[in-house]
């Protein structure tokens, strides 16, 4: 059996938390969004790295996302496509949490890389996010100054939640002290639109094919956490952006375990010890 080894102190506190002395921190509700686009071979993604300074994934390739602000659940959220209850079903949420979710997921993604999957109806989407005045609300939706809602009414938006896709579940093991309940979507990039290194809690971005992302994780070129290593692995079967949209998921919940592997404490997945690794 492999795994992650975790040595000092996060094996002590792993220890303590398998002997019942510590209870896990509560895992907060987050989204994550995978966006696609076609490349000159095959589907790409977008990959942030984290700055080395992040308290969470410091130094980690991994998709826009972030945790969900009690006010993405605000019923005053213009909506196209999908219900909350549709997406909790698929989630395996109740209303208010999916709904907070599906904003989360469509908010952070524009905070992260500027693409909005909004648009003036339900069957439009914005073409065009650069300029002076999108910047100034991305950076008040970042400081929190300005809400979701407020933003899309102000703009005459509404959210697409047709253009989301569901893809998977994961939350974070239980050793570690910042945990996150997050639930993955894939959406494709809007025509017109396009990424933008925005700054903030990345230093750099990159389109990458997943299987190039998985060749350069294997080199030690880039790390990835667990839950991205997979979901790459996951994408590289497919050839097409348009695959990747169609595609069937059953959304079953992923949370790496602590567990003593040869008298080591190791984070492992009972289905795939060594997380996609040869």
């Amino acid at each position: 059996m492999g795994g992650i080894p975790l040595p000092g102190e996060l094996g002590e506190r792993a220890r303590d938390i398998l002997a019942g002395r510590v209870e896990p921190v509560p895992a907060r509700d987050a989204a994550t969004v995978v966006i696609l686009r076609e490349g000159p071979r095959s589907a790409e993604v977008y990959l942030l790295r984290r700055k080395a300074s992040m308290a969470f994934a410091a130094g980690a390739y991994v998709f826009p996302g972030g945790s969900v602000d009690p006010r993405d659940t605000d019923q005053a959220v213009a909506w196209a496509g999908p219900s909350p209850a549709a997406w909790g079903e698929v989630f395996h949420a109740d209303g208010a949490t999916a709904r907070g979710l599906v904003c989360a997921a469509v908010r952070e993604t524009f905070e992260e890389s500027g693409v909005l999957l909004a648009g003036p109806s339900e069957d439009s989407v914005v073409a065009d996010t650069t300029g002076d005045e999108w910047e100034a609300d991305r950076l008040a939706l970042i400081g929190r100054s300005l809400s979701f809602a407020d933003f899309l009414d102000r703009r005459g938006l509404v959210l697409r939640s047709d253009l989301l896709r569901p893809w998977a579940h994961w939350i974070t093991p239980e050793v570690e002290q910042r945990r996150f309940d997050t639930r993955f979507f894939v959406a494709a990039l809007p025509p017109g639109q396009r990424t933008r290194d925005v700054g903030g809690e990345a230093d750099q971005v990159a389109w990458v094919r997943p299987a190039d992302a998985l060749d350069r994780a294997k080199n030690g070129e880039i790390f990835l956490m667990p839950p991205t290593h997979r979901t790459l692995g996951e994408l590289s079967a497919y050839e097409k952006v348009p695959d990747v949209l169609a595609a069937e998921r059953e959304i079953v919940t992923l949370m790496p375990k602590i567990a003593e592997v040869n008298g080591e404490i190791h984070i492992v997945l009972d289905d795939d010890y060594r997380f996609g690794a040869a």
